[in-house]
């Protein structure tokens, strides 16, 4: 964890990248606000962090809830990193994805995103700059799945595709303001959501070496974090291709299940 990075503000900590980085920005002297829906798995986490000698204030919330999420960000005092981690996935599992698995993913994946976000920008334009001359920073967990339409998984490459290109936009203008924002773009990170996909993972890293590259890419200041290289290169590659093309090609593979 950067020296200047004093304030941390992670949602979806509870498991997987989310738990990662918190405990990746877990030392003496740091505060750290977690967020999860599942209390247990927090208070787990919050725990690991804290034997790291950070302080954790760890909060049950969905980041669906838009008035929880804004009392909560703006109760927070100083921000230096705020992290929208929070995210689901499924797939269609060989049929038409369902219509409440679309809507779920969408409201979680972009609308929580926005609750995150949009709170987070505002309290850090009314706080000093830090050490690095940065207001504050507001990491979204995107995911190498935003250059490539999967037709297994329509509204998970959408919802991706979606705050990557909002972060990288919103970027350019809020640096103005002292304010930076990254689109992190993980590939395959062995988590409980990528423990469910039936097919190769090509070159899957362990969370912490997510956390490890997603942190590391923050602060060099690029707007954009994608990784691994390979993955990255082979999705943008496939996302060029005409749409026909890329169904015929993921029509030879297993489907992602539907639900989850």
């Amino acid at each position: 964890m950067q020296a200047g990075w004093n304030h941390v503000l992670i949602t979806g900590a509870s498991s997987g990248l989310g738990r990662a980085l918190a405990e990746a920005c877990a030392r003496p002297g740091a505060m750290l606000h977690l967020s999860g829906r599942d209390a247990a798995r927090l208070d787990a986490a919050a725990a690991a962090c804290a034997a790291r000698g950070a302080e954790v204030r760890a909060r049950v919330l969905d980041v669906r809830d838009a008035a929880a999420m804004e009392a909560w960000i703006g109760g927070a005092g100083r921000l230096d990193l705020v992290i929208a981690n929070a995210g689901v996935s499924a797939g269609t599992g060989g049929a038409t994805e369902p219509a409440g698995q679309a809507r779920r993913i969408f409201e979680t994946n972009v609308t929580g995103v926005l609750n995150t976000a949009l709170p987070a920008i505002a309290a850090m334009a009314e706080q000093a700059p830090g050490p690095d001359g940065i207001r504050g920073r507001v990491a979204v967990i995107a995911s190498l799945a935003a250059f490539l339409a999967a037709p297994g998984a329509p509204a998970y490459c959408a919802t991706k595709a979606a705050v990557q290109r909002w972060a990288e936009a919103l970027d350019a203008s809020e640096r103005r303001r002292g304010i930076r924002l990254h689109a992190v773009c993980p590939g395959y990170v062995r988590t409980p959501m990528t423990a469910r996909n039936p097919f190769p993972m090509p070159l899957l890293m362990d969370a912490g070496e997510a956390a490890r590259r997603t942190l590391a890419g923050i602060a060099r200041g690029r707007t954009r974090i994608a990784y691994p290289w390979p993955t990255y290169a082979m999705a943008r590659l496939l996302g060029a291709l005409p749409p026909g093309l890329i169904a015929r090609i993921f029509a030879r593979m297993p489907d992602k299940p539907a639900g989850g």
